[in-house]
């Protein structure tokens, strides 16, 4: 038995209740029949049987369909260059598709994800198992319970952390590229292109360029020498469903490996969830008391805090310009209502690394209303 199977059962104490406050959808028909059905659609017939629903997009260059008929069904639309990443250098050439090379590699560490039941590259879609509509912001909002659930999601994680530290796989794409120091580097790079000179309008002179180039510096040199481990980059309330009384995992397509502290950082400093200073000490809290018995690499819960903060700096920032990014480049403006509390989670991480006072000033002379 896998590791991650071992420890399912824990990850998913008292949490089967849940289930009950979903439903449930049972699935008849099958994936090559939604298949064939999306071609129809894709060739301009309308499928016999079937209803085809698009659902917004959000960020991403995939686009994502609902087939309804003889069973229910995803499917992903895959972008034109489905083998790279659309944040910063792919790293690590892949010879299989990263959602399913990446899927794989989850599913064997019984980390719950999505079923693929149809590949076709040449038409450029998958065929997914439907998980519904549940995601983590939505339990959240249809009344389950913060604390239960966020710890539910930290379990989930903490799972996949130890799943990857005792199976590490190099032939898998998700190890074969890294957060490395030029990875991080472009993520400030874009902050400075897009959520400072874009936002401000004016480019910051050579002084504040120098002070600021050596701050990302600074921080990146940080994030490089603390423990690296598998990390799903986007891990946040909108990527964790519920369904059949698990916590599912989607949007991995990007992993690779990065600061242990990355994911935990996605989690709790989301766009669309917001929680007080109290109650993330109380989560940083519970993922040391679960993780650290099974990864004793696991820091004290004092320096947990401390890096999670000098992440959330990194996060945040690059947040904010890809929001602006986004807007500008690809004509999506949903995303520019996020800005503020990004920054008000940058000015945060400020509080707490006080090393950074003289970046905070030149910020904050640029972009005063959120410094």
């Amino acid at each position: 038995m896998s590791p991650g199977a071992m420890r399912f059962p824990v990850a998913a104490r008292m949490r089967y209740a849940l289930r009950e406050s979903f439903g449930v959808w049972m699935m008849s028909g099958s994936g090559e029949d939604a298949a064939r059905a999306f071609r129809d659609f894709s060739g301009g017939t309308v499928p016999v049987g079937w209803e085809v629903t698009r659902l917004p997009g959000d960020a991403s260059n995939r686009s994502y369909f609902r087939l309804s008929g003889p069973g229910r069904f995803m499917v992903m639309k895959l972008a034109a260059e489905p083998f790279s990443s659309e944040e910063g250098p792919s790293g690590g050439a892949s010879r299989r598709l990263p959602f399913c090379d990446v899927a794989d590699y989850l599913s064997r560490g019984n980390v719950a994800v999505p079923e693929i039941l149809v590949t076709d590259l040449d038409a450029g879609f998958l065929v997914l198992e439907d998980l519904g509509d549940v995601t983590l912001e939505r339990a959240l909002a249809a009344g389950g319970n913060r604390r239960d659930l966020y710890r539910w999601a930290i379990d989930v994680l903490v799972d996949m952390q130890y799943w990857a530290f005792l199976n590490p796989d190099p032939s898998n794409v998700a190890f074969k590229r890294s957060f490395d120091a030029d990875l991080l580097m472009w993520e400030f790079d874009h902050f400075r292109e897009w959520g400072l000179v874009e936002m401000c309008g004016r480019e910051p002179d050579a002084a504040d360029s120098a002070l600021l180039k050596a701050f990302f510096q600074d921080v990146t040199s940080r994030l490089t020498a603390m423990r690296q481990g598998f990390v799903h980059r986007d891990y946040q309330s909108r990527n964790l469903m519920i369904k059949d009384g698990r916590m599912r995992v989607i949007d991995f397509q990007d992993a690779l490996v990065g600061p242990f502290i990355y994911d935990l950082v996605a989690l709790l400093r989301d766009s669309y969830v917001k929680f007080s200073p109290s109650e993330v000490d109380d989560f940083l809290s519970y993922y040391h008391e679960v993780g650290r018995p099974l990864m004793p690499w696991i820091p004290d819960i004092k320096e947990i805090r401390r890096l999670f903060h000098l992440q959330a700096l990194q996060r945040k920032l690059k947040d904010a310009g890809r929001f602006v990014f986004i807007d500008r480049v690809k004509g999506n403006p949903k995303f520019l209502p996020n800005i503020p509390q990004s920054l008000a989670y940058v000015a945060e991480a400020f509080d707490h690394l006080p090393e950074y006072a003289q970046a905070r000033a030149v910020l904050k002379r640029y972009l005063p209303e959120h410094f």
